[in-house]
């Protein structure tokens, strides 16, 4: 068997050709590919009763790929996004194939033939403004540590940055001006790059927080004065929410974390009165679509409380007997 037969070589090839040199996809991208890789080989291995290393294009089938889903989710108690998610990097492979080997296209088109599950998606968190207030007012900003927590979460609402960009945001990437708006250049998914305006209290204490340190050194550091990571962010914003909760009660009966924080800061942006695009520049959505989740949400909001009032309701018109119309009746005679 030719080596380009192997499904190995291609599952190399589109990793290292295609997912990095190619697309330039983020480090967690890649991982997530690598990851679902490394969960299909073993499985196609084990039906197939060949070594990984043997295994051919033809080895994977759309009936072999169904199973493997169905794996997914009834084994390893996947949830249907996860098992989309793997299944669209199975697809961008086959489509990697076939733009390399005309020889695969028909096994192309029966792998990417086999559908997304469709899925009821959740409805959206964000805090509303007294929750979001009580949130910036848990850390204690008498301490060092606790007004580096309090510009971390502000910067997280004001930004409605990835925790995964906040970790990485360095200090050249803000841009201070004493006299007019500043902002802060943020690397986000797919090493896009976007400029978000920063309000004058955020950029005084990130300015407070970079004072007399290098450029090219994290903003937000760890207690070891390393670079604050994501899931460090993430126990930070639980430390908080709990804390929080005394002041306010409403926030022990949602799931919080920096992600929440992000749709908060989209939901608040819309209710300001700031149109769908702007938002989507200043999230990084790459689709407007995503964004528009924002405005269904809102929308929907806005329809629940518009049922509690009567502010637009129009006025009943006077009662008067049918039978007193003479033209109604001949109308009746008419029919």
């Amino acid at each position: 068997m030719s080596d380009h037969r192997l499904l190995g070589i291609w599952v190399r090839r589109f990793l290292l050709e295609h997912v990095v040199a190619e697309r330039n996809l983020s480090r967690n991208t890649q991982r997530s590919y690598r990851d679902t890789f490394a969960l299909l080989l073993p499985f196609i291995s084990t039906r197939k009763r060949k070594p990984i290393d043997r295994l051919c294009v033809a080895d994977f089938s759309s009936d072999t790929l169904k199973h493997f889903l169905d794996h997914l989710e009834r084994e390893r108690k996947c949830s249907i996004r996860s098992r989309n998610q793997r299944l669209a990097a199975i697809h961008a492979l086959a489509h990697f194939v076939a733009e390399h080997s005309p020889e695969d296209v028909a096994w192309c088109a029966s792998i990417r033939a086999v559908p997304f599950k469709r899925f009821h998606r959740n409805e959206l968190t964000y805090l509303e403004k007294p929750e979001m207030d009580a949130l910036l007012a848990a850390p204690d900003c008498r301490t060092a540590l606790g007004r580096r927590d309090h510009a971390l979460l502000q910067f997280l609402y004001n930004s409605g940055a990835r925790a995964s960009e906040a970790a990485s945001l360095q200090i050249e990437k803000l841009h201070m001006r004493p006299n007019t708006m500043s902002d802060v250049e943020i690397c986000g998914k797919g090493r896009k790059t976007r400029r978000c305006p920063l309000w004058p209290a955020t950029g005084a204490e990130l300015l407070e927080l970079a004072r007399n340190r290098s450029p090219d050194a994290p903003v937000f550091l760890n207690h070891r004065g390393q670079a604050i990571t994501r899931h460090g962010i993430h126990r930070l914003v639980r430390k908080y929410v709990s804390k929080a909760t005394a002041a306010c009660p409403s926030l022990a009966h949602k799931r919080i974390s920096p992600h929440i924080i992000r749709h908060t800061t989209a939901t608040h942006l819309l209710r300001a009165g700031v149109d769908i695009n702007t938002i989507r520049a200043w999230l990084g959505h790459v689709s407007i679509d995503t964004t528009n989740i924002y405005a269904e949400v809102d929308l929907e909001r806005k329809a629940q409380m518009l049922t509690h009032t009567n502010a637009l309701s129009t006025p009943a018109a006077p009662k008067r007997s049918w039978k007193a119309n003479p033209s109604l009746m001949a109308f009746l005679r008419s029919i």
